[in-house]
């Protein structure tokens, strides 16, 4: 399980002067290029595909016990 709290609630994201600016709970506030953005969009993408799959297939018994 992870050792941070699990939030339902998207983070709210901004275009301003050329930067993005994320603004998410815990105080998260970060501002970053726009190259710096899609990477870590396309990063987010998919460990939520992932993240996904593990919580559809958590109950099924040929799952290992580390995945």
């Amino acid at each position: 399980m992870s050792k941070h709290p699990v939030h339902e609630d998207p983070s709210a994201v901004e275009a301003v002067s050329g930067a993005v600016e994320l603004d998410g709970p815990n105080a998260v506030d970060v501002a970053m290029t726009p190259e710096a953005a899609e990477e870590t969009s396309e990063r987010l993408l998919r460990k939520a595909f992932k993240a996904r799959g593990q919580r559809r297939l958590k109950d099924y018994p040929h799952r290992s016990a580390d995945e």
